[in-house]
């Protein structure tokens, strides 16, 4: 898949009984269409139309990388 990103995001919740740390991940397919970003970059997405099937945010900006 050209023009196409996978974005890691990670969530920290607290178990309610256990009062424990719990990260969650959720994995994003973004859509960039310069292809900037590179493995390991933290990005800004956004929320779009939908592109394809799975694809519905569009990447705004690196961040760091």
């Amino acid at each position: 898949m050209e023009k196409t990103i996978t974005v890691s995001i990670q969530r920290r919740l607290r178990h309610p009984l256990y009062n424990k740390y719990i990260y969650k991940t959720s994995k994003i397919l973004a859509h960039d269409q310069e292809m900037v970003s590179k493995v390991g970059d933290i990005v800004l997405i956004e929320e779009s139309k939908p592109i394809s099937k799975n694809k519905s945010w569009v990447l705004t900006q690196v961040i760091k990388g």
